[in-house]
């Protein structure tokens, strides 16, 4: 198996089974800028939430994660280009149901506006117009402000990763940004350099665009992936291996699927 492609970087973590060999290795779809969810430790390996979580599932069930390190916006099609063979947990919105198929749910967490404290700013279109307000490439809240607030004068600034939002953000280029509330708090507000921001108004969801909870991407009609997912999920679940991960990034905060998922044939 070819462990490399061009422009990016390939990191395999290896679990502790004996069993594994080539057909034991599942290549995933990372990028390592959103702290806490994915991010790189001080010697450079993949950590976060979602890591732990994926190497907590392969190893349930006798596989290997190979990390295959990109850019948020090129996960979809490289795993279309069987670059890869699923992606890191991603919402499971009716627009990428279009090109790809999902595991179960892992968790919840919802979209919010990060602003600087005292601006009043609230998450719409008429608190915002003539605003400059960040958002991720490629992702669901990218997805919402073209929709919703660009064509009502909303100035939005598209970045590659959300660690260029920040320091955008604390540098005064931005007004607010737009991004998932848990990932700003640990990975922004929590630091020196967001100390001035918080997050204001309520929970921003769109039936349409926004999924209920994140899962991991799959092409479609690979129901092998997809049950080995599935499975390696419940059984960490069950162990409670799940609520421990969670406990150690998150404390108390709920993060569970409690909406019920709209049939789909896919799934």
């Amino acid at each position: 198996m070819n462990k490399t492609l061009s422009m990016v970087a390939a990191l395999t973590l290896a679990c502790s089974s004996p069993l594994f060999a080539a057909d034991n290795v599942l290549r995933v779809a990372a990028d390592l800028s959103y702290p806490p969810f994915q991010y790189r430790d001080a010697s450079g390996t993949p950590t976060g939430f979602e890591i732990d979580i994926t190497n907590a599932v392969c190893k349930a069930v006798n596989i290997t994660c190979e990390y295959v390190v990109s850019s948020f916006d090129a996960e979809i099609p490289s795993l279309m280009a069987k670059k890869v063979d699923f992606i890191s947990p991603l919402g499971a919105t009716e627009k990428r149901r279009k090109s790809i198929d999902f595991s179960d749910f892992i968790y919840h967490i919802p979209t919010k506006l990060v602003a600087r404290k005292g601006s009043n700013l609230q998450p719409d279109a008429a608190s915002l117009q003539g605003k400059h307000i960040a958002v991720q490439q490629g992702s669901i809240q990218e997805m919402y402000v073209n929709k919703f607030w660009a064509p009502k004068g909303v100035d939005i600034v598209m970045y590659a990763d959300q660690d260029a939002i920040y320091l955008d953000l604390a540098a005064g280029r931005l007004d607010g940004a737009l991004s998932p509330g848990v990932a700003v708090t640990y990975g922004f507000l929590n630091k020196p350099e967001g100390k001035d921001f918080a997050l204001t108004g309520p929970e921003v969801r769109d039936d349409q665009l926004f999924s209920i909870g994140s899962a991991y991407g799959v092409r479609k009609g690979d129901e092998k992936t997809q049950k080995l997912l599935n499975e390696g999920l419940a059984k960490i679940v069950a162990d409670g291996t799940w609520e421990k991960v969670k406990q150690h990034y998150f404390g108390d905060l709920e993060m569970k699927v409690t909406r019920v998922e709209p049939a789909h044939a896919s799934q």
